[in-house]
């Protein structure tokens, strides 16, 4: 281990207390949770002053929370800022998934054509009309890499003063992690470490929502922050555009813990490891959150077939295995982002009703990434609800998908697999499981919507997204067609997507996707890949658990086995002419 950086932070919420004036009011934002600025504001009033300490993450979705009174309220107008350093929509996300809570009043969101960083609240009962102004203390800052953001930051008003930029000890501990990386000498060699450690201690309780699987957290807004800060800061350092998938840094890894009230960041390289940490195992068919490791390599066994293996860069070995027969044969994965957990069990469940199948003719490789997969396991102890995007590359620090013959020379490792399942079965169609947060996503103190992420920033129920060759396109529309007719036919997941859906185009906007037979579709040439077509799973599966882990890896399951039904009829018909 090498020791990077070390600093522990005074808490803004401890300065603001000794700062208070008795007989002076004070109103401040910060990045706390709600026990703790309830409690700073207790302290203060035993000093004699009145205090309102409000969040200055998400400050309209609290000011419903914790403020207003929607007691016969039948008519919400929410009037929002435009600015021009920021997405149109910037301000709509950031009250999410306030349309979600107040209950059968209408809501209607309105830009406003100024940028002041204030919502103007219209409350209608009866003939009435209350109007509010709830501030939204804003900075327009440039980042790390250059880039101009507009992020939620501190705020302060002391007595009757407009107030000022409050820098709070969340934003301070964010600068000071990523600046001391910033600082340090990496080298010139791609990657430049095995693992990168900022191991953060941190007060801020998750608070969990009444929709669907939404939690506010300040600690996974941090992990999320930092870890794609930090891909940014080494993208820019490798002469890459932001966004570069193709960069191997190593591996990053935010750990962001509950602490009792210390705040505190410990930066460290560390070696790569082998281990798992498996828990027991489960039935598959109704397996209730990620499955072992262990089990995975038990269920290919019984899976049967020809085994094949490749191996990780930390030594770890993923297994699959082909099954050769009469059939069209069809590619199967999961696990490429291994944070995205119901396609390694929908992969898994789909082969073992595929296998009973008379000259069935597919591979399985469901657990791509086990670095990954590793880390996600690691992580998930301390904080199991949270997404984890640091578990979602490999130990190299790229996107597996992005790894080719040309940018990894000899050194492929886990893409190996998918070379040599495309070599074995001859496939032309690859079932590529994935999914994506079931819950907000967000940078906060880096423009708050993740950059080059922002179409997932917001659940939008099950879809699917098609990659063909420029001369697939009739087959690429059949495989959907059918495919979306037959989950149609899943109880209750049209009812998930609709309400889902309807959600996102409150807060997001129009999603941009074509609708067919009710699921939202995305279809595209792309010859990038030599298997002519590639069709994707997207479940909103990051961080969840019980009866929604069964009905997400179920559904991952029905695609496989759908689209390989389906891929009999359409080869057989373009092969016959």
């Amino acid at each position: 281990m090498g020791q990077i950086f070390s600093q522990t932070f005074n808490r803004t919420l401890d300065s603001l207390v000794t700062l208070g004036v008795p007989g002076q009011a004070l109103e401040a934002w910060t990045f706390d949770d709600a026990r703790s600025r309830r409690n700073a504001e207790n302290r203060l009033k035993d000093k004699g002053v009145e205090a309102r300490i409000r969040s200055a993450y998400k400050p309209l979705l609290f000011a419903f929370l914790e403020e207003i009174d929607l007691d016969g309220v039948d008519t919400i107008e929410v009037r929002y800022p435009s600015h021009p350093n920021a997405p149109a929509n910037r301000f709509r996300l950031e009250a999410y998934p306030l349309a979600a809570l107040v209950g059968q009043a209408k809501l209607d969101f309105i830009a406003r054509n100024d940028s002041a960083f204030h919502y103007d609240v219209l409350l209608k009962r009866g003939g009435q009309t209350q109007t509010l102004t709830v501030l939204a203390p804003n900075r327009v800052h440039e980042d790390v890499v250059g880039e101009t953001n507009v992020s939620p930051t501190g705020w302060l008003r002391i007595g009757d003063e407009d107030g000022k930029r409050l820098e709070t000890d969340y934003e301070l501990l964010f600068e000071a992690a990523i600046g001391a990386i910033a600082g340090r000498d990496w080298g010139h060699q791609e990657p430049y470490f095995e693992e990168l450690n900022i191991r953060i201690a941190h007060p801020a309780a998750d608070l969990s929502l009444p929709v669907g699987d939404e939690v506010v957290s300040l600690r996974e807004a941090l992990h999320e922050d930092i870890y794609f800060s930090l891909l940014e800061l080494f993208q820019k350092k490798s002469g890459r555009p932001l966004g570069d998938r193709g960069l191997k840094p190593g591996q990053i890894v935010p750990e962001i813990v509950m602490s009792t009230g210390e705040l505190s960041v410990a930066i460290e390289t560390r070696p790569l490891t082998t281990a798992f940490l498996d828990t027991s195992d489960q039935s598959v068919d109704s397996a209730r959150e990620p499955i072992a490791v262990g089990q995975v390599a038990t269920l290919l066994a019984e899976i049967g077939g020809e085994a094949f293996d490749a191996r990780s860069r930390s030594g770890r070995i993923l297994s699959a295995r082909y099954v050769p027969g009469g059939d069209a044969a069809v590619m199967i994965s999961g696990g490429q982002h291994p944070n995205e957990t119901t396609g390694i069990v929908g992969a898994i469940r789909a082969a073992r009703r595929l296998v009973q199948r008379k000259h069935a003719h597919f591979t399985i490789s469901p657990l791509e990434n086990p670095d990954g997969y590793a880390l996600h396991q690691r992580l998930r102890r301390d904080n199991p609800r949270h997404m984890h995007h640091a578990a979602r590359y490999t130990a190299l620090g790229d996107d597996l998908e992005y790894r080719t013959v040309e940018n990894a020379g000899s050194a492929l490792f886990e893409k190996k697999i998918r070379f040599e399942a495309e070599e074995k079965s001859r496939a032309s169609l690859h079932v590529n499981l994935h999914g994506y947060p079931s819950h907000e996503w967000t940078r906060p103190l880096s423009g708050y919507v993740p950059r080059n992420f922002a179409m997932w920033t917001l659940p939008k129920g099950f879809f699917l997204i098609i990659r063909h060759h420029p001369d697939w396109e009739n087959e690429a529309e059949a495989l959907l067609d059918s495919t979306t007719h037959h989950l149609g036919t899943i109880p209750g997941l049209l009812d998930f997507n609709n309400r889902q859906i309807g959600l996102y185009e409150i807060h997001a906007g129009d999603t941009g996707f074509r609708i067919i037979n009710g699921f939202p579709c995305l279809s595209s040439v792309d010859d990038r890949h030599s298997v002519p077509m590639t069709l994707i799973t997207e479940y909103p599966d990051e961080t969840i658990y019980g009866d929604a882990f069964i009905a997400g890896h179920t559904a991952q399951m029905e695609t496989v086995l759908s689209a390989y039904e389906a891929w009999q009829h359409i080869m057989s018909k373009r092969v016959s002419g």
